[in-house]
């Protein structure tokens, strides 16, 4: 096995397939949430700019991101059809969410955004990021890498007291 693991230990410690690919599966989103959800804030940035680069970062973007997003797709079927599966799914939505609303929580507090609830806001954030950005993963030629980030800060935005742009990355 390209592992480095014999078949035989594989099969000591996974009695399926699906066994095995769920734990593969948990493990992967494991590493990218602790990358993505895990980093710190950087005091020098504009909670904006955060955001900005949170919904950035969230684009099924061509290498890495593409991939984390196949992954999410794949853990959004295991889970809906194994059960067992739906916690490792609301763990890394729970963190995702924090992520998120974090970064609400802080244009709150810095006075960068208006007055509003982060859990909620991060709530809609998602809806909008997981649901366009599947299209976009889909290459729905309606729903482009380049009008998601738009559609998103157009509707993000007005919630947190901004122009839209200011939720776009120039360099985007």
């Amino acid at each position: 096995m390209l592992a480095g693991a014999s078949t035989a230990l594989v099969h000591h410690y996974f009695s399926t397939r699906e066994e095995l690919l769920a734990e593969a599966l948990a493990h992967s989103f494991e590493l990218a949430a602790d990358e993505r959800f895990g980093e710190a804030p950087d005091a020098q940035r504009s909670a904006t700019r955060r955001l900005a680069l949170v919904i950035d970062q969230c684009m099924p973007r061509p290498g890495p991101q593409e991939r984390e997003w196949i992954l999410w797709v794949e853990l959004w079927l295991r889970a809906v059809r194994d059960p067992p599966l739906r916690p490792v799914a609301a763990d890394l939505y729970r963190r995702y969410r924090e992520w998120v609303a974090e970064a609400i929580a802080a244009g709150i507090e810095s006075g960068e955004f208006k007055a509003c609830e982060p859990d909620e806001v991060a709530d809609f954030a998602m809806a909008l990021l997981d649901g366009l950005g599947i299209r976009a993963l889909l290459e729905d030629p309606a729903m482009d890498l380049e009008r998601v980030p738009r559609l998103i800060a157009e509707q993000l935005a007005p919630r947190l007291g901004l122009e839209p742009e200011a939720l776009l990355l120039a360099d985007g």
